[in-house]
């Protein structure tokens, strides 16, 4: 199989030069794509969570060898959930090559950051067949760059913080309100609300109910530390 153009570029980008082609239209290729004759790639999808779990675990133990289980565990989810791993897929124009059926095309697929961290979980595992696991492990590092040394100690999202931050006052977790939708379907801003038992709320807008939630939590983690 011969490459496109624009994948041949994005073999340069991510410093791998794929033995079997087919590899790599699989790993950029969405379910919205898929026939009889065409595979997807979320079996590679699969695959490449995996794959990105064990070399960020290993890099965490090498870049910190007196950390301990509590400090590691938040900063790894820090680094591979999606948020993370949609920006790596865009710092290397990912959504650009990946291959959609017309309604994603139409509703803003190359921009979704699912859509975008499971496409670099299947590059991953699409580099580790081809390659192998040493091959997988570079490209991780590579495209991660310094996210594994800089990662701060208490790399809890903010959700969670916000979570804990309740429950160690014995408050009910806090609830995530939709108060506002503006824009059109293919890209969508919701405008959301977190409160908490107490009275306490913020609100914040983000392209995604996910992302929102994030930001409404970490105004509010804010405001609190401020009241403190």
């Amino acid at each position: 199989m011969k490459l496109s153009g624009d994948l041949r570029a994005f073999e340069g980008r991510i410093g791998h030069v794929f033995s079997d082609p087919a590899l790599l239209v699989r790993a950029v290729t969405h379910a919205s794509m898929s026939s009889p004759n065409r595979d997807d790639n979320q079996r590679l999808e699969f695959l490449g969570d995996r794959v990105l779990g064990l070399v960020m675990a290993e890099a965490l133990l090498s870049s910190d060898t007196q950390a301990s289980e509590g400090q590691l565990a938040p900063r790894f989810n820090a680094l591979v959930r999606k948020e993370t791993c949609a920006d790596v897929a865009r710092e290397i124009d990912l959504g650009q090559v990946l291959k959609l059926g017309r309604s994603e095309m139409i509703s803003g697929g190359r921009r979704k950051q699912a859509l975008l961290g499971d496409a670099i979980e299947a590059v991953i595992a699409a580099v580790y067949q081809d390659g192998g696991f040493e091959a997988a492990r570079a490209l991780v590092l590579r495209l991660w760059g310094n996210r594994i040394e800089s990662v701060k100690d208490d790399a809890r999202d903010a959700k969670t913080a916000l979570q804990e931050w309740a429950q160690a006052r014995k408050l009910q977790p806090p609830q995530y309100v939709q108060v506002a939708r503006k824009g059109p379907d293919h890209a969508p801003v919701f405008t959301i609300a977190a409160r908490l038992e107490n009275g306490a709320v913020a609100t914040a807008t983000a392209p995604s109910k996910r992302a929102a939630e994030q930001a409404a939590a970490t105004v509010l983690l804010a405001q609190l530390e401020t009241e403190t």
